[in-house]
């Protein structure tokens, strides 16, 4: 197959700041994590699908399976749609008094 150009679960992108592995990124509307640290204006990798543990807005109170929404300004998952990017699916629940959430990106 010749139109064949990647396999889609990586991306290659340039940071305008530093980016530590492991870390969320924000492309347009779509949610990528960093597979290393990444200088800023450097380009490096990051992955476009799978299950990662990301940080959550702490008050929020996430249901199995809910969709989940990327606070750009505040670099954490939450469930609040409204000025945010929907980027995913809740892996699993978490209390309102937890900081992170499993979630499923791009799903």
């Amino acid at each position: 197959m010749k139109n064949r150009m990647q396999d889609g679960t990586t991306i290659s992108f340039t940071p305008a700041a530093a980016v530590a592995s492991g870390e969320a990124v924000l492309l347009g509307t779509l949610l990528v994590v960093a597979l290393v640290a990444i200088a800023a204006n450097t380009s490096g990798t990051g992955l476009t699908e799978g299950v990662f543990e990301l940080p959550k807005k702490s008050t929020d109170v996430v249901a199995l399976g809910v969709d989940l929404y990327w606070d750009d300004t505040a670099k954490e998952l939450t469930t609040t749609a409204t000025d945010n990017t929907k980027v995913g699916k809740a892996w699993a629940a978490a209390a309102s008094n937890t900081e992170t959430v499993w979630v499923k990106i791009n799903a």
